[in-house]
């Protein structure tokens, strides 16, 4: 593994604070690669890109085409790619070809969450499992040990600019404490800097957002706020 795919894979430190991982979903993709580096210029972490089919959620997004521009554009940034589509194993090498660093399957249609797992990795990249808002904890138990990082859904997927949903918490913190130092816990959906530190003093130390930094006047602020109300929460 090279360096920037070592981000999932490191020790997590609470003293550095949450990870911030912008959603490109809420960019301005008539200036895509200006957007991303802006974010990265203001202290972001990593991006995360939201794939969405139209079948698994009521929305289309972007593909592998997208990914691939934006790793031309941003040769050294984690590529944090989040699969809400109804057959993630086929997209699993087209992503990886086009420079994504973690892949994320929901399990809710994970037919073996093993298989899948197995073949993310095989193709050089780190392994994410989501689960939906509505999703008991249960059903990820039995493949926590095949993640690098688990995403907890804070909405329900689709569109960005929802309400964050404040009852998964409660799962996120039953995933942390079942979870090893160097596992991730992400959480995405409605994430600002005012549920920053409950999302953090839940557990989660990889936060996504995307109208709330990408709808901000000033990135610098709205990733320093998040970052900042994060640590203060876990140290508190």
């Amino acid at each position: 593994m090279d360096g920037i795919q070592e981000l999932f894979t490191n020790a997590r430190d609470a003293e550095d604070g949450p990870l911030i991982a912008p959603s490109i979903l809420s960019a301005d993709f008539g200036h895509l690669a200006e957007e991303c580096a802006k974010v990265m210029h203001a202290g972001a972490d990593l991006l995360h890109l939201d794939v969405m089919d139209g079948h698994f959620v009521p929305n289309l997004s972007m593909g592998p085409a997208v990914c691939s521009s934006v790793r031309k554009a941003m040769p050294t940034t984690f590529l944090d790619v989040h699969l809400m589509v109804n057959d993630p194993a086929m997209f699993v090498t087209p992503f990886a070809k086009a420079g994504a660093n973690n892949v994320t399957f929901h399990i809710e249609v994970a037919h073996d969450p093993g298989e899948l797992a197995l073949a993310i990795r095989s193709q050089g990249m780190s392994v994410g499992i989501a689960l939906n808002p509505g999703t008991d904890v249960q059903k990820v138990l039995p493949y926590l040990e095949l993640a690098d990082l688990v995403l907890v859904m804070s909405v329900n997927p689709g569109f960005s600019g929802q309400p964050f949903i404040p009852a998964v918490l409660e799962k996120a913190s039953a995933l942390r404490g079942r979870m090893r130092e160097t596992q991730r816990l992400e959480i995405d959906g409605g994430v600002n800097g005012s549920n920053a530190g409950a999302c953090t003093s839940a557990g989660c130390d990889v936060l996504v957002a995307a109208s709330a930094i990408f709808h901000a006047k000033d990135y610098h602020k709205a990733i320093g706020d998040m970052r900042k109300n994060g640590m203060a929460a876990v140290k508190a």
